[in-house]
């Protein structure tokens, strides 16, 4: 993951782009990855890990009537997310992760461990996400959903080049 993350910054620090985070299935794995990178402060802001909802949406401006009737792990919360992030930390590009790690599944919306979504704000095509179906251990989802979040911001900033 240490040489996606640095391919990422660099890439960034190229382009003079900014980036940030708001992680709720990564736990913060994101940022951990940016930050193991020499040379990341010159392009990493930082991050919101938002593990519980009200903080998505105190934090983050997730609309609570989105999490109270659909939950934390959808397409609409990851583009919030995505968008909170870049607009509270002021970057040019930021990255959302929401999903289930397991083994229980999501207790509002029922999504089954390996559901994820990565959301980018801030890129020339405006603000994507992903549906993913991750497969393995709790571990292994984390670990799969965070190499996807980092391929997103490279290619989020693929297309502000």
């Amino acid at each position: 993951m240490n040489e996606e993350a640095s391919a990422l910054v660099q890439a960034a620090r190229g382009a003079n782009i900014t980036l940030g985070v708001a992680e709720s299935l990564t736990g913060g794995d994101v940022a951990s990855a940016l930050v193991s990178v020499p040379g990341a402060s010159a392009v990493f802001r930082g991050g919101v890990i938002a593990y519980d909802s009200m903080l998505k949406h105190d934090l983050l401006g997730v609309d609570a009537a989105t999490l109270a009737s659909s939950g934390a792990v959808s397409a609409e919360v990851a583009i919030a997310m995505a968008e909170g992030a870049q607009q509270r930390l002021g970057v040019d590009l930021a990255v959302a992760t929401t999903g289930v790690a397991g083994p229980d599944p999501d207790p509002v919306s029922g999504a089954s461990p390996g559901v994820a979504f990565i959301a980018v704000a801030g890129g020339g095509l405006g603000t994507l996400v992903r549906e993913l179906a991750l497969d393995g251990d709790r571990a292994e989802i984390r670990q799969r959903a965070t190499r996807a979040a980092l391929q997103a911001l490279r290619d989020g900033l693929a297309t502000r080049e």
